[in-house]
């Protein structure tokens, strides 16, 4: 009886989807970050409530959420 022994459970394309995944991820995450101003008596709506903060930076986090899914599903060679 041969036993099969791997070192890892995932193959070396899961690990790296799985990293560009988190890359995306942190992409998205830096989209969403800003807005802010020193003055707290001053308010800019057009800057807080962008298009890159409202959509473009939570799509974002769901894609590379779906890369990592995808990476850590995919059956390894």
């Amino acid at each position: 009886m041969e036993k099969k022994e791997e070192a890892f459970e995932f193959g070396k394309k899961n690990y790296l989807l799985i990293i560009a995944g988190v890359v995306v991820m942190a992409i998205g995450f830096i989209m969403l970050s800003g807005g802010g101003t020193e003055d707290p008596n001053q308010f800019n709506p057009d800057e807080l409530f962008s298009a890159r903060r409202i959509t473009g930076g939570p799509i974002t986090v769901l894609i590379g959420l779906g890369i990592v899914l995808f990476g850590v599903l995919k059956k390894p060679e």
